[in-house]
């Protein structure tokens, strides 16, 4: 499978296997449950659908490092967009409920993905960008929100090591920073996006990388 299918897939699965009570616990975005995640992701489905179905006639102005913007302050979730969003969430009352709509939509984007043309360009946030690297630029976002997912669940599956690798990869391109070899991927991207402090052992493996983090990208 091609990295956005296999990634968006994996984290639709380990939704749909998630007991009841799991969407009530803290995920790893901050401010949000894992329901209100699971909200996020039926909104980011609706985008790439959007997204797909809006095709653009000029040149490419982003390809997927440039699509994402770096800033270094941390989400305190008090932003009126995620604030909405767990307005939503809550509405939904039954988990049951949330499932289906991820399943629902979810399904759709990821058959609208593979059945894109890559070479062909979309329009999305005033930006063009070829649909094989608008698709690519996601394949972060499902690895990031699969590791916010079950940053309190230790029961549930991690994201693939396909997405992982893919994920870090971009991180770099994006941030122009490559992060020591012997990092694993999970521990640079949560590192690297501020979703986990280091450790003074990690300090000193990361150099001065460790000044300049996180990379808070949106």
């Amino acid at each position: 499978m091609d990295p956005f299918s296999l990634s968006w897939t994996a984290l639709r699965e380990t939704v749909a296997a998630l007991p009841d009570p799991d969407f009530a616990r803290p995920s790893g975005c901050t401010g949000w449950l894992v329901r209100d995640l699971v909200c996020h992701l039926v909104v980011d489905a609706q985008d790439v659908l959007i997204t797909l179905v809006t095709p653009a006639d000029t040149p490419p102005t982003h390809d997927a490092a440039t699509y994402w913007t770096v800033t270094d302050t941390p989400p305190t979730g008090d932003d009126p967009l995620d604030a909405l969003t767990v307005r939503l969430a809550a509405a939904y009352e039954d988990p049951a409920l949330l499932k289906f709509h991820l399943d629902d939509v979810g399904s759709a984007a990821g058959r609208a993905a593979r059945l894109a043309d890559p070479a062909t360009r979309v329009a999305t946030q005033d930006m063009v960008l070829t649909t094989a690297d608008y698709l690519s630029a996601y394949v972060l976002e499902w690895t990031l929100h699969h590791l916010d997912l079950v940053a309190h669940l230790p029961d549930a599956p991690s994201p693939p090591a396909e997405g992982l690798a893919h994920s870090r990869a971009l991180l770099e391109r994006i941030t122009g920073e490559p992060f020591p070899t012997g990092m694993s991927d999970t521990d640079a991207l949560l590192l690297g996006t501020g979703r986990r402090t280091p450790t003074g052992g990690e300090r000193a493996q990361l150099g001065t990388l460790a000044n300049r983090l996180p990379f808070v990208i949106g």
